[in-house]
C-alpha cells in the first residue's frame, strides 16, 4: 500500500519522504489555509520535493471553471494530481482532464456508486472518506471493500485512495481490506512507529545494559 501524506506542512514532508515512508501528497483548501501560503507557491515547493502525485484541488464548482483551474494546477509541476470533487460537474471535469492525460484525483466520495462513476470518468484516484462516515455511524471501512470488490469484478484501474485517515488502526485496516493508497496526516503516520510493548522492552534493555556498565563507542 503507498503512502500519501495529506498535509502543506513542508517540514515535515521532507522529514518523511527521507525517511521513504511518502510515495505522494494530498493538499484540499483547509490544508493550504492552515499552511498560510498561496497554493501555488507551497504546491510547488511539495512538488520538487516529492517524486509522486502531488494532488491540487480546484475551488470552482462549474465543469468548465473546473477544467481551467485544473490546466492551471498542472502548470506547476509533471507530477501534479488534480483533485476535484464527485460531483456531476466534477465527473465531467474528469473526463476532460484524464482525456488529456493529466492524473485526477476524485474527492469526497462516501458511497460505491460514487466511485463507480469516478472510475468510469477514468479518475487516477478515487478518495472516500473513512473518518467522516464513521462520524456518522456508517464504517467507513466497508465503503473501501465495496469499492475494492466493484474495482476487482469489472478490471477497472482507478486507484483507491482512502482518505480521512485517522487513527492507526484505520491505517492497518486499508491495508488489510486492500486500499491501494492511503492519506493520513504526519502524526498519524509516526505514530504507527509506536506500540507500549515496544517501549517497555527498549527500557528494561536498557536497564540491564546500564547494569553491564559497558559501552559500545
Amino acid at each position: 500500500m503507498k503512502f500519501f501524506v495529506d498535509t502543506a506542512d513542508v517540514a515535515a514532508i521532507r522529514e518523511l519522504n527521507d525517511l521513504g515512508m511518502v510515495d505522494g501528497v494530498t493538499t484540499n483548501p483547509s490544508i493550504i489555509l492552515k499552511s498560510g501560503r498561496d497554493i501555488i507557491d507551497v504546491t510547488k515547493e511539495i512538488c520538487s520535493i516529492v517524486d509522486g502525485p502531488v494532488s491540487a484541488e480546484v475551488v470552482a464548482l462549474e465543469s468548465s471553471a473546473m477544467i481551467a483551474e485544473g490546466k492551471r494546477l498542472a502548470e506547476i509541476a509533471p507530477n501534479i494530481t488534480i483533485k476535484l470533487p464527485l460531483t456531476w460537474d466534477g465527473l465531467k471535469a474528469c473526463k476532460v482532464l484524464t482525456g488529456e492525460g493529466h492524473m485526477v484525483n476524485v474527492t469526497l466520495c462516501f458511497s460505491a456508486n460514487q466511485a463507480l462513476l469516478a472510475a468510469k470518468a477514468g479518475a487516477t484516484f478515487i478518495s472516500p472518506f473513512i473518518g467522516r462516515l464513521d462520524d456518522i455511524n456508517f464504517d467507513g471501512m466497508d465503503l473501501i471493500a465495496d469499492i475494492r470488490q466493484i474495482y476487482d469484478n469489472y478490471g477497472f484501474e482507478t486507484q483507491i485512495l482512502a482518505a480521512s485517515i485517522r487513527t492507526v488502526n484505520h491505517v492497518t485496516q486499508c491495508a488489510l481490506v486492500g486500499a491501494d493508497v492511503m492519506t493520513a496526516p504526519p502524526e498519524v503516520i509516526r505514530k504507527l512507529a509506536q506500540h507500549p510493548l515496544t517501549d517497555a522492552g527498549l527500557a528494561q534493555f536498557m536497564k540491564d545494559w546500564e547494569k553491564t556498565g559497558q559501552k559500545i563507542v
